[in-house]
Parts: C-alpha cells; sequence; structure tokens
C-alpha cells in the first residue's frame, strides 16, 4: 500500500501541468509554500509574473515555468514498514533502495528505456543524503525550440533529472529537478556529463537551503 501510494504520487508530480492550475492542497503564506501536512515550507521557486505555476496534492509540490524551473519535493511518511526498512539497512542502503525500487520505477513505466546515470552519497548533508541523475527519453517538461525538419534534433528529447533524497523527522523526501537547458538550449548545448551533475548538484542543494522543517523550529513561549 505505501508503495502504491508513493507511485501514484509520484505520477502525480511529474505530470505536465495544466494551464489552469487547481486550487492548492497546501498553502501560500507570502513567498513561503506550506506543505500539506506542513513539515516543510520553502521559498517558491517560481514567479508568477514569469508564467510560474505551484500544483500539489497531499503528498507532493511541483513548481514549474516555461524557461528553466521544474521542480518537485515529495515528502512521505515512513509508516511501521518503512522504518523497519530504514533501521535494517541504514541510512545510505535504504535512499538506495528508496531511489531504485520507487522512484525509478515510476520513471520506468512512465519513459520506458530510463536509465540511472550515477548516484553517489553525500553523508555530510542532512544527516546523509543520495543525489542520483537519470535520463529519462521522451520524459522532459520543457519544450525544445523550433528546428529545420529533418534536423537531427527532432527526434524525441530526452531528459535529465537531478534527484535527492533524504530523511528528516520520519519523513523521506525526493527532491527532483529537470536540467532544462539540455531541452531549451540543444543547438548550442555544451555541457559534459561532470558539468551536468555539478549543476544539478548545485541546484537541488540550493532547493534544499530554501526549506525550513517545521519541528526544527522552536516552539512559542
Amino acid at each position: 500500500m505505501f508503495r502504491r501510494v508513493i507511485q501514484l504520487s509520484c505520477c502525480l508530480a511529474l505530470t505536465a501541468l495544466s494551464a489552469a492550475a487547481a486550487p492548492l492542497v497546501g498553502r501560500m503564506e507570502g513567498e513561503q509554500y506550506v506543505s500539506t501536512n506542513g513539515e516543510f515550507r520553502i521559498r517558491a521557486p517560481v514567479l508568477p509574473e514569469l508564467g510560474g505555476s505551484i500544483e500539489d496534492s497531499d503528498s507532493v509540490v511541483t513548481f514549474h515555468d516555461n524557461f528553466s524551473t521544474h521542480v518537485s519535493i515529495a515528502c512521505f511518511d515512513l509508516d511501521a514498514t518503512q522504518r523497519w526498512e530504514l533501521e535494517t539497512r541504514g541510512r545510505r542502503d535504504y535512499l538506495l533502495y528508496f531511489f531504485t525500487d520507487i522512484v525509478m520505477a515510476n520513471f520506468t513505466s512512465r519513459f520506458p528505456g530510463t536509465q540511472i546515470e550515477s548516484a553517489r552519497y553525500l553523508p555530510e548533508l542532512l544527516e546523509g543524503s543520495l543525489i542520483a541523475y537519470s535520463l529519462l527519453p521522451g520524459g522532459s517538461n520543457f519544450t525544445p525550440p523550433e528546428l529545420v525538419p529533418g534536423n537531427a534534433a527532432h527526434e524525441p528529447v530526452t531528459a535529465k533529472r537531478g534527484t535527492l533524497l533524504f530523511v528528516r523527522h520520519r519523513h523521506v523526501y525526493v527532491v527532483t529537478t529537470e536540467l532544462a537547458e539540455r531541452v531549451t538550449q540543444r543547438s548550442t548545448y555544451k555541457q559534459t556529463v561532470e558539468q551536468e551533475n555539478e549543476l544539478l548538484s548545485v541546484r537541488l542543494q540550493a532547493l534544499v537551503g530554501r526549506m525550513t522543517f517545521s519541528r526544527d523550529q522552536p516552539r512559542k513561549p
């Protein structure tokens, strides 16, 4: 049941946003998005005046604009089974299991041929985080610029996404962003794999740096 909820929630987060956004399940407080369960808040990484939009569900929020940003943040409660998995596997192996068995399963079901490009564990970040890079054939949320018919760039776009996973206050977080330039600058794009990974890593860590967690905040007297 836990896996099914995660897969359905991830599917919602990874779909293209509709033109008319539904009312939020969470809420906005000024520039801050507050999650539905109240576990975290984040300064929104998109601006409405530049066409940015926000959609959410009980477990996932997605921020999107048409230029450079597609970000999803999922926050799932660790039920008894998942707590047992975490305790028996240890944090590093648990996060790798969660990514390969749950997140990647969802990517692959929607975009056949999806591959894990690489992954690494960051023990110093949030008491241990996993960052992974994946290639999704046809999985871009951005539209490439119009090109000359017959150009090889008309082949289906392979999106590259970075995913950062960590555990906080008995919740597992999955923060994902797409490397927009790979699609929007196709004819001039020259980044190496290492440069792509570094860019995604910097962006993901900056996103996490925007987040605050309710249980970290001091209680009011």
